[in-house]
C-alpha cells in the first residue's frame, strides 16, 4: 500500500486524483494538504503543510507555484518523495527543485498522461525512420478557451523528444503568416488551436510523398493526467535521490 500525502487536495486536481485513490486498492490517501478545507475527503486535511505528521512514503503536488517552496522544504525536512505536478515555476524555484533531487527522489514533467509519455517514446523511434527520409514533421495541439498560454507545453515537449533523437537539427516554427518562403526541411511546424471546452488534443503529422503519417493523443478529462500522478507516486515511492520524470514510469 502507497501511502499519500495530497498536496492541493481540494483543487480540482486534487479532488480528481482522491476519488481515484478511493477505487485503487493499492494506494491510500492518509492526509490532504490545502489553504481551504471545505470538503470531505475522508482523511485529515491540514491548511499548513508543516503542521502535517502523518506518515507517508510520497507526496503528489497539485497545487499553485506558490506553494512549491514550503512543499520542496517539508519534502527535504521529512525525507519524502514528491511527484511534482505543478507548473509556472521560476527560474529560481526549478533551481531549488534541482537542489532538493539531490537529497530527496523527486518525479517532474511536463504531462503526466501515460498515453502522452508512451506517444514520446514512439516519436523517436518514428522520427529514426522518418526524418533521413525527408518527411515533414507538423504538430497541432487544440485546447479550451480558456487557456492563455501557447504552444502548450506538452507540444513543446513531443517536439523536444523528436529534436533530441535528431541531433537538434529542428526548428520550431510557430508563424508562417509573415514570410512568403518555401517550407524548409528542417522545419518542425508548431500549430495551436483555442476553443471551446476541448481538454487536451495533441497530433504529430509526419508528411511524405503521397503518404501521411498520424499520431494523435485525445484527453477528454482532466482523469488522465491524475491517473498517471497515482502512477508516478507508486513508483516513485522507496526510490532513491534524484530526478525522475514519467518516461521512468513507463519503462
Amino acid at each position: 500500500m502507497t501511502r499519500i500525502i495530497m498536496h492541493g487536495c481540494n483543487g480540482k486536481m486534487g479532488q480528481v486524483i482522491t476519488g481515484i485513490c478511493k477505487e485503487d486498492d493499492s494506494v491510500e490517501i492518509v492526509a490532504g494538504i490545502d489553504v481551504i478545507d471545505n470538503k470531505e475527503n475522508g482523511y485529515p486535511v491540514f491548511t499548513d503543510i508543516d503542521s502535517c505528521n502523518i506518515e507517508a512514503d510520497v507526496i503528489v503536488d497539485f497545487a499553485a507555484a506558490v506553494a512549491v517552496d514550503k512543499l520542496l522544504n517539508y519534502a527535504e525536512n521529512k525525507n519524502i518523495p514528491v511527484v511534482l505536478c505543478t507548473t509556472g515555476l521560476s527560474p529560481e524555484q526549478l533551481s531549488k527543485v534541482s537542489n532538493v533531487s539531490e537529497k530527496v527522489a523527486i518525479l517532474k514533467s511536463a504531462n503526466m498522461s501515460l498515453g502522452i509519455n508512451t506517444i514520446m517514446k514512439l516519436l523517436k523511434d518514428a522520427i529514426a525512420v522518418f526524418g533521413p527520409a525527408g518527411y515533414d514533421v507538423e504538430i497541432v495541439e487544440k485546447h479550451h478557451n480558456l487557456k492563455v498560454d501557447a504552444p502548450s507545453g506538452t507540444a513543446l515537449a513531443l517536439a523536444d523528444s523528436i529534436n533530441e533523437a535528431s541531433n537538434n537539427q529542428y526548428e520550431y516554427i510557430y508563424d508562417r503568416s509573415q514570410t512568403r518562403n518555401k517550407r524548409d526541411k528542417r522545419e518542425l511546424g508548431i500549430s495551436a488551436v483555442r476553443g471551446g471546452t476541448i481538454v487536451g488534443e495533441h497530433e504529430v503529422l509526419f508528411a511524405g510523398i503521397d503518404e501521411v503519417i498520424e499520431i494523435k493523443h485525445t484527453a477528454y478529462s482532466k482523469s488522465v493526467f491524475a491517473k498517471g500522478a497515482v502512477e508516478a507516486a507508486k513508483f516513485l515511492a522507496g526510490k532513491p535521490a534524484g530526478m525522475y520524470n514519467m518516461s521512468d514510469v513507463i519503462g
